[in-house]
């Protein structure tokens, strides 16, 4: 199995039960998207050499939620550090999106996941 995220600018949304509101993406860095690439060659490679034979591969989203804006900026801030980050426009979106919410306001940030099953040959 390959299950990983592909960085794709995901997506942060403000979400209550009364409104979604999308409030910006992520920034992707360089050193993100180079590991994904290659990732991608290292499996094509395996695949090429006849190690493995790739029998199924989806993308699927997977939803990451915080109380607030500033869990999600610390969150991204530790697990993710050098490899997206947040504008500044885009915190100022969330946090105001977020303060005039309802009590049951999350932060989400939608994460593009890959999922490919190998059968080794």
């Amino acid at each position: 199995m390959d299950l990983r995220p592909i960085l794709d600018h995901w997506q942060i949304k403000v979400v209550s039960a009364r409104e979604v509101r999308e409030t910006g993406r992520v920034r992707d860095f360089p050193i993100g998207l180079e590991d994904d690439e290659a990732a991608n060659r290292s499996m094509a490679h395996a695949e090429e050499q006849g190690w493995f034979v790739r029998e199924q591969e989806e993308f699927f989203p997977y939803v990451y939620s915080w109380d607030t804006p500033k869990e999600m900026e610390e969150w991204i801030e530790e697990e993710w550090h050098g490899f997206i980050e947040l504008d500044e426009e885009t915190k100022r979106a969330t946090r105001s999106a977020w303060a005039v919410g309802d009590a049951d306001t999350q932060v989400r940030l939608r994460v593009k996941i890959l999922i490919t099953r190998w059968r080794k040959v």
